[in-house]
């Protein structure tokens, strides 16, 4: 007996197997996405992990579409082709639940993380080439091969899409990554309840199909507290709050007065030292500028270097562009951070805006006295294009003519060159530049570029207050850039571009890679 001389399936049947397959292939794209989303945060190199993920996905597609040629090849292929697809389905269930867990123990561990990273894409990549064929020959028992191929792949195609905008949009900024892992293991094991009902045969496995469910939804439940107790291991500190947003993970750790705050796993601020780093970034500009009325703080949700413009007597406004309105709600909400940034994001003069500070800006009515920018690094080209030539150009835009723009410039000490090419950057647009960097021990050197169109300008107004690191002859020593921190003399750098990020690559060609 062969596949064709099965008779047709019903309409029924039909639809319950094509829409187990959309929901499949939704399901591991989702958990791809998951896998990418948690190297990035474990090993930090986002554009690696991507590669590493989609490339491994798609090889291990064509490895499962391959080996699905020797399956269901017995005296009675149909049963066998549903029974293999039954398989495949169960066997995604618990790939859900163990590969995110499996990656932190890897990580908490010390383990090869990259090499589990790429065992579990692989295991995921094969089963979901093994769907498309096994559906297909199972289709065609009743219809002709162009329809039935024709129908598996449209609905793959869509799930894929389904499970691509899920993602970002609603599983994981509103579940986390741990509890959509458990959601979607059960998902494959509704199909295959659904399908065990349509089928007639299907009554030889309903049984066991049953009892999987609650299991599945036990371990499911337990995944998220075991992987918060895997999580706080990654900290030296203990937890107070963890927070996953569509943008990034945010977690605050407090050990008696030291509260740091850590954005996918990287260190931000240590509340013990983190006033040297806002002080410096904020006030040399806005002692520069003498009475600053208007400022725009792009970044910065912690409120932290808010703070610090707000004691500024003269200004009026403050306009706040943040990212991740996640990231505001805790500085508002989280009583510790709320009362290390003095509740500054509660001031009658702050406006907060939210977006993409590369687009966003461009809808900001200026012009600004100040503009100070506290992005994350220049680590990736995402994050370079916040430090381009095209990017500055529109803040120049929202500049008064007396204004000045400044921007924090990564460690110069281990990074020469990201401070040299933000220099460079801003020499494009014919501004005069400063460099400095002041001392944070959670961190060592740390370099800041201020810039302003004109020749260079006298000495800074005098502060109208104290802080607990600046005073005035503090801000008249930050002038210039010590040698050590500067590039060495003959050395060159380019401008960072839209079309060629050169900073995300000198970022990752700090000193201590070379050493």
């Amino acid at each position: 007996m062969t596949a064709r001389s099965l008779p047709p399936l019903s309409p029924l049947q039909v639809r319950v197997l094509l829409a187990a397959a959309a929901l499949s292939s939704s399901v591991s794209l989702v958990l791809e996405l998951m896998l990418v989303t948690q190297a990035s945060y474990l090993l930090g190199d986002h554009a690696l992990a991507t590669g590493v993920v989609v490339g491994t996905f798609l090889a291990a597609m064509g490895l499962g579409a391959w080996l699905s040629q020797f399956l269901a090849a017995g005296p009675d292929p149909g049963l066998a082709l549903l029974q293999w697809f039954l398989g495949v389905e169960l066997a995604l269930a618990p790939l859900c639940l163990l590969a995110p867990l499996g990656l932190f123990a890897l990580f908490r561990l010390g383990g090869p993380v990259w090499l589990g990273l790429v065992v579990f894409t692989v295991l995921v990549g094969a089963l979901g080439g093994m769907e498309v064929p096994l559906l297909t020959r199972l289709l065609e028992c009743g219809q002709q091969l162009r329809v039935a191929l024709a129908r598996v792949l449209a609905l793959d195609y869509l799930g894929a899409l389904v499970g691509a905008l899920l993602f970002p949009l609603v599983l994981l900024p509103w579940l986390g990554l741990l509890p959509t892992a458990g959601w979607l293991a059960l998902m494959p094991l509704v199909s295959c309840v659904v399908i065990a009902a349509v089928f007639p045969v299907g009554r030889l496995w309903r049984r066991s199909i049953a009892l999987a469910v609650p299991v599945v939804a036990l371990a499911g439940l337990g995944l998220v507290p075991l992987g918060d107790r895997i999580e706080d291991g990654l900290y030296e500190d203990p937890v107070v709050s963890r927070l996953q947003s569509r943008h990034q993970r945010i977690v605050l750790t407090r050990r008696r007065d030291d509260l740091r705050l850590f954005l996918d796993g990287q260190l931000q601020f240590s509340s013990l030292d983190e006033y040297r780093y806002h002080e410096a970034l904020v006030h040399p500009a806005m002692a520069w500028h003498g009475r600053p009325v208007r400022v725009l703080l792009l970044g910065a949700g912690d409120g932290l270097a808010l703070r610090e413009v707000l004691r500024w007597p003269a200004v009026r406004q403050v306009d706040l562009l943040e990212l991740d309105p996640a990231m505001a709600r805790l500085a508002r909400e989280q009583p510790f951070l709320r009362r290390l940034n003095g509740a500054s994001l509660e001031d009658g003069r702050v406006r907060l805006v939210f977006g993409d500070a590369f687009e966003r800006v461009r809808q900001l009515r200026g012009p600004y006295d100040v503009i100070i920018a506290d992005f994350p690094d220049p680590s990736t080209p995402a994050l370079a294009r916040l430090y381009s030539v095209t990017f500055y150009g529109r803040l120049l835009g929202r500049l008064a003519p007396d204004g000045l723009l400044v921007t924090q410039a990564s460690t110069p000490f281990f990074s020469p060159r990201v401070l040299a090419s933000i220099q460079a950057t801003l020499g494009e647009l014919n501004l005069t530049t400063r460099p400095y960097g002041v001392d944070v021990p959670s961190f060592g050197p740390w370099g800041f570029v201020l810039a302003h169109r004109g020749p260079p300008r006298p000495s800074p107004a005098v502060l109208p207050f104290q802080g607990r690191w600046i005073d005035q002859g503090q801000l008249e020593r930050l002038f210039p850039l010590s040698r050590d921190l500067a590039l060495p003399p003959g050395e060159r750098v380019l401008p960072n571009r839209l079309h060629r990020p050169v900073l995300a690559e000198y970022q990752r060609q700090g000193r201590w890679r070379e050493n």
